[in-house]
């Protein structure tokens, strides 16, 4: 008849096992200030609690929503919502994030679809970058800016021959109704498809704002179906989108 053997627990086993799990545990502290939605309405939110909040800061709102902090005063903060707030009640918490609106720059944005924060619209996952970029910033001096001495070239030769543009320069089109303004601004993007690749390369950002998503996704079919998404960005703030969004 098989004895079964009486079970021993060892103090110094459970002590070792104890040290083993918490022996790399280090207690950490985080403070944060919290202030709480006073009243919510028309995209933009009143927030109390806030004393050290910035200007043009970024304010974090229940369900990853983001705000702007634009008027400071006293006791509370009026900040712009920046996106879908019917969820935002008042006496929701809101926290503050330590960062001006910024939006994220470099290659990694070339051949997508974004919003005017900067987040992809377009079901093609999200967009890894290295680099994060104010977006209300001083603009340079005229001493300091990069002369203008290389031409662009449209494709269309009536505007070549008769107008002379430079890369840099701002250039403005001007005209009525399905004129064929945004023709011109797609003809350009797609003839710049020959330098692409070369030390003349040009990236392009086509910015969409207060129109249709059907008209937006015409020029996305086009750019692509030319090859020209790979060196271009498209900003899109269509006419459904939240005002502070155009």
């Amino acid at each position: 008849m098989a004895q079964t053997e009486e079970l021993k627990i060892s103090s110094e086993e459970i002590a070792a096992a104890l040290k083993r799990n918490i022996g790399d545990w280090q207690p950490s502290t985080k403070r944060e200030e919290v202030g709480r939605v006073r009243d919510v309405g028309d995209g933009i939110a009143r927030i109390s609690g806030l004393p050290g909040a910035m200007a043009n800061e970024m304010l974090e709102f229940p369900g990853g929503l983001v705000g702007l902090a634009m008027n400071l005063e006293e006791d509370e903060i009026g900040a712009v919502l920046l996106g879908e707030a019917s969820h935002i009640e008042e006496g929701q918490p809101v926290k503050q994030t330590g960062q001006i609106l910024s939006v994220g720059v470099g290659d990694a944005l070339l051949g997508r679809v974004v919003n005017a924060l900067g987040q992809p619209i377009d079901a093609k996952g999200p967009i890894e970058t290295d680099e994060r970029r104010p977006l209300e910033v001083q603009a340079p001096g005229v001493t300091a800016r990069q002369p203008v001495n290389t031409p662009l070239q449209t494709g269309v030769k009536a505007v070549d021959a008769m107008t002379a543009i430079g890369r840099g320069q701002r250039q403005l089109i001007i005209g009525d109704r399905q004129t064929g303004k945004t023709a011109i601004v797609i003809d350009t993007i797609i003839n710049q498809r020959e330098q692409w690749g070369t030390d003349q390369e040009v990236k392009c950002i086509y910015v969409a704002i207060g129109q249709k998503a059907s008209t937006v996704a015409e020029v996305v079919g086009a750019l692509d179906e030319a090859g020209a998404l790979e060196y271009t960005v498209i900003v899109n703030a269509s006419a459904s989108d939240p005002a502070p969004f155009q």
